[in-house]
């Protein structure tokens, strides 16, 4: 970032959207602090890592759209444990809240990348998905852009108190499916049971 400036850290956010191997949360709080060093402007690091953030944002929505509703149900196919109809209820449920689930998805650690693929799956307006990817990125970059800026060269702060929280959706995300996998599991059992039964009987 002291080398590149504002560029270099909308790179590193564009790429963190598209394969985070380093979290926001410890890209744009250290951008706040190079802003407070006077080595970037503290709003032009917040357009930055904004621009950053729509272009990773729209390169998952392309893949989304190459991806396509029919690819993604032959891919439901032959999964083990999904059916179509789990395709159909998340195109469904996306149609209603698509819009709040951009928009806030992009203030959600996990959520705030994958959520811009099944935009593009579901092909939404390009101008309704750019509009509310830019908002919700702009409220998140500017609160840990300027924290970094605040907290200077204890900024990785940050880091360490929002980690708990991003552990926090991961273990939901952890346990929800898990909880998927066992009802699935345990319905299958249940219809091989019935059929064997079935077949004993006649």
């Amino acid at each position: 970032m002291e080398t590149l400036g504002g560029p270099g850290a909308a790179i590193a956010i564009a790429l963190e959207n598209i394969f985070p191997p380093i979290p926001s949360e410890v890209i744009l709080p250290l951008a706040g602090f190079t802003a407070s060093q006077g080595n970037m402007d503290l709003a032009g690091a917040i357009a930055w890592t904004t621009t950053g953030s729509v272009v990773g944002a729209l390169v998952l929505y392309g893949l989304g759209a190459l991806l396509g509703r029919d690819r993604m149900r032959a891919i439901a196919t032959w999964m083990p444990l999904v059916k179509v109809s789990d395709v159909d209820r998340s195109e469904a449920w996306f149609r209603r809240h698509g819009v709040k689930a951009v928009f806030f998805g992009r203030m959600v650690p996990i959520f705030r990348s994958f959520i811009s693929i099944p935009a593009g799956i579901e092909r939404m307006r390009l101008s309704t998905f750019l509009l509310f990817t830019t908002l919700g990125s702009l409220i998140w970059n500017t609160v840990f852009v300027l924290a970094g800026y605040l907290l200077g060269e204890s900024w990785w702060l940050v880091e360490e108190y929002v980690g708990v929280f991003s552990k926090g959706v991961a273990a939901v995300i952890v346990l929800a499916v898990a909880v998927f996998v066992a009802v699935r599991v345990r319905a299958l059992w249940r219809t091989r049971r019935e059929r064997r039964g079935g077949h004993r009987a006649s």
